[in-house]
């Protein structure tokens, strides 16, 4: 079972927060708490976790199909 809290660093201004990973869905915007800029994931990432958390996201993590796929 995937690890849900995630460490994530904006890479805008590079404010770091603490979150939980949903489950049901890949978050492809997620909105920085610091400046407020709508992040989206790297070329090749499923997902803002994978591009900017501490860890990937629970679908990477137990080897499924992210749901968007």
């Amino acid at each position: 079972m995937a690890d849900l809290s995630v460490t994530m660093r904006c890479p805008m201004c590079a404010v770091v927060v603490t979150e939980w990973m949903p489950t049901d869905r890949c978050i492809v915007v997620w909105e920085c708490t610091g400046c407020h800029a709508a992040i989206r994931p790297k070329p090749g990432d499923c997902c803002v976790y994978c591009s900017y958390g501490d860890k990937r996201c629970p679908f990477i993590q137990d080897d499924v199909a992210c749901p968007d796929s």
